[in-house]
């Protein structure tokens, strides 16, 4: 049967909305990187040194911190004339852009209007800004990448997400009718019980989404949910993995219970859409016209590009946010880059082979059921302004303590809201908020912010 609504909205209502309403170019946008991916790398480019000269060129005239770090190196971004140079700026580390936050803010238009916060998988929370204009560009870039897996707007959707904090009324009204417009159903994966689970099975039945967008790991216990009771019913639906990492078995299983099409995707809040899987399943493209993802390793007092197959640490600049730009930003992360060259699909965009550093514990639940690590993150972010580092402990007792490293505006106000939004959204834990100077790095020398004890073996 021909969907007429989904055409409807795709062509008509949502260009209607984000470009005559809103007057926002994400659309505009959106045909150029089309149009983009499959040009040439020296095409490609030509395209970022021009965005970068840009960037470098605003940030040098009117942002304190990046004026002062090209000074020191002697950099002049007028006279730029490859992507490499980028690396002559220091690197930014996640404790420094905590630090810069006024540094980082541009003193003259376009000025950052949307501000947001992030709990990070480190612990360790930021509060950060960019401007309408990157806006335009993040979302182009998702439509683009999350399009490589079949996802349009207003398709019948279904995102297995991690809920939202307790909100006021009239903003779960308003969330409710916009996802109800554009078809979206969002269902709480916090919680992995059978009954959770079936709940998700039974909406999948009725509303035969055409696409699901989820929590890798999520997504994965929910397959074998599936898998194990034979509960699939249905054809192949689109999967787009988010938040997580997505192993070599995962996708056998979620193969098994949704079909081939798994998609793995990769993101930070900061920049949001960082690379996507295309159909040729070989690696994931980097979102190459909006950011600069650069993997390099640090050692000897200084740092070197890391060699395609080397491990390294994430570094992002993000080229259309003049408003509080990230440049050369360590966002915690580590990756793997894919070897240059065509991918099967055409596209010359880089490749990313994989990603470490974005896999969280899972909590004990009631009954047995496990609670994604990262509805802390959730319930915390909200106050990232007042906390400069967080960890969760679940104890053999199933009892969680809350270490919380204040920042100077935190005080008991902060901490009676951080009590109360976790009475209500994890009710079933018994939770201890601990406020401490500092939280120990453990010898791995990788901070988890999710700890869950386990019994010693016998």
């Amino acid at each position: 049967m021909s969907d007429l609504y989904g055409r409807a909205f795709e062509r008509v209502l949502f260009p209607l909305w984000e470009t005559t309403i809103r007057g926002r170019p994400t659309l505009a946008i959106e045909r150029e990187l089309l149009r983009t991916q499959w040009q040439s790398p020296d095409e490609l480019e030509a395209l970022r040194v021009a965005s970068l000269r840009r960037l470098l060129v605003h940030a040098v005239a009117h942002v304190p911190l990046y004026a002062a770090r090209a000074a020191a190196v002697g950099l002049d971004p007028a006279r730029l004339r490859s992507t490499a140079e980028l690396a002559r700026l220091p690197l930014l580390t996640r404790d420094e852009a905590i630090a810069s936050g006024v540094e980082r803010r541009s003193l003259a238009p376009p000025l950052p209007t949307i501000d947001k916060k992030t709990g990070g998988t480190t612990g360790a929370p930021l509060r950060f800004a960019y401007d309408a204009g990157s806006e335009a560009w993040r979302q182009a870039t998702k439509l683009r990448g999350w399009g490589w897996a079949g996802y349009r707007p207003g398709a019948r959707t279904l995102y297995f997400w991690v809920a939202a904090a307790p909100t006021p009324v009239w903003r779960r009204a308003k969330s409710i009718a916009d996802h109800w417009l554009r078809r979206e159903r969002y269902l709480d994966c916090s919680r992995r019980s059978p009954a959770h689970f079936a709940h998700a099975v039974d909406a999948i039945r009725r509303g035969r989404p055409e696409v699901i967008i989820a929590f890798t790991q999520a997504a994965v216990e929910l397959a074998h949910h599936i898998h194990d009771r034979g509960l699939r019913d249905w054809g192949t639906i689109p999967i787009l993995c988010c938040a997580e990492a997505l192993s070599a078995d995962d996708r056998v299983t979620l193969e098994r219970a949704f079909g081939p099409a798994v998609f793995e995707t990769y993101g930070c809040r900061e920049l949001m859409l960082l690379g996507s899987e295309c159909d040729a399943h070989a690696g994931l493209h980097g979102s190459a016209e909006n950011v600069i993802l650069e993997v390099v390793v640090r050692e000897g007092g200084g740092e070197r590009p890391a060699r395609p197959g080397e491990t390294g640490e994430v570094a992002l600049t993000d080229l259309h946010n003049l408003g509080m730009p990230f440049i050369r930003y360590l966002n915690g992360d580590l990756a793997t880059l894919a070897p240059e060259g065509q991918c099967a699909c055409g596209r010359w965009l880089p490749r990313i082979a994989s990603v470490d550093g974005r896999v969280v514990a899972s909590v004990r639940g009631a009954n047995g059921a496990r609670l994604n690590g990262l509805v802390f993150n959730v319930v915390l972010t909200p106050h990232a302004d007042k906390i400069r580092q967080f960890q969760a402990v679940q104890h053999l007792d199933d009892s969680v303590t809350l270490t919380v490293v204040p920042g100077p505006a935190f005080d008991q106000s902060t901490r009676a809201s951080i009590d109360r939004t976790l009475r209500a959204f994890i009710p079933e834990l018994h939770i201890t908020t601990v406020v401490v100077d500092s939280i120990p790095l453990p010898r791995s020398g990788k901070r988890q912010i999710v700890v869950v004890e386990t019994a010693p073996r016998a």
